[in-house]
């Protein structure tokens, strides 16, 4: 049937579960449901799409590595210039290295070799070639999980909560 958002009493994102535990935790009153997908399990109960804790759950602060890997992620796997998405993608650094520019979340995106070559030692700016989205650290690594359910359709609602990760 599907997969549930589980938000803190704050509406971050927390995880997600099955619906199974999800309906487990409104029946305890656990939880409040937020959001539902028109479906139905009997007549008069609908199928949770996002549930909200009642309580607030501390959660510790988990560094998310920078590696290939989930900055791809990040990007979809797709150019941040030119939007292609395919097998050869690189990485280039928004303000190049010969430039001091570093290796961080914010100066890192995914380029295909062919807007990566035309960028070549500038920035975005003086090659004319804006960003489609500007580059920034993840907050989680729920992050990830959530975008991928997301861009594969049917959690659309789950787009609106993303902008805490």
């Amino acid at each position: 049937m599907g997969k549930v958002l589980v938000l803190n009493a704050s509406y971050e994102p927390l995880n997600i579960t099955s619906w199974r535990r999800a309906i487990v935790l409104l029946l305890k009153n656990k939880a409040e449901q937020v959001e539902h997908n028109g479906k139905y399990i009997r007549v008069d109960f609908p199928l949770p799409t996002v549930i909200r804790l009642r309580y607030y759950v501390r959660t510790p602060y988990k560094e998310i590595s920078l590696t290939r890997r989930n900055i791809l992620n990040r990007d979809n796997h797709a150019c941040q210039y030119c939007g292609y998405s395919g097998e050869d993608l690189t990485l280039d650094h928004v303000l190049p290295k010969s430039r001091r520019g570093e290796d961080s979340w914010e100066n890192i995106v995914t380029a295909c070799v062919t807007c990566n070559v035309k960028k070549g030692n500038r920035t975005p700016h003086e090659a004319k070639m804006p960003l489609r989205q500007n580059p920034r650290r993840p907050y989680s690594s729920l992050y990830f999980e959530v975008n991928k359910h997301v861009q594969n359709g049917g959690h659309e609602e789950w787009q609106k909560y993303m902008i805490g990760l």
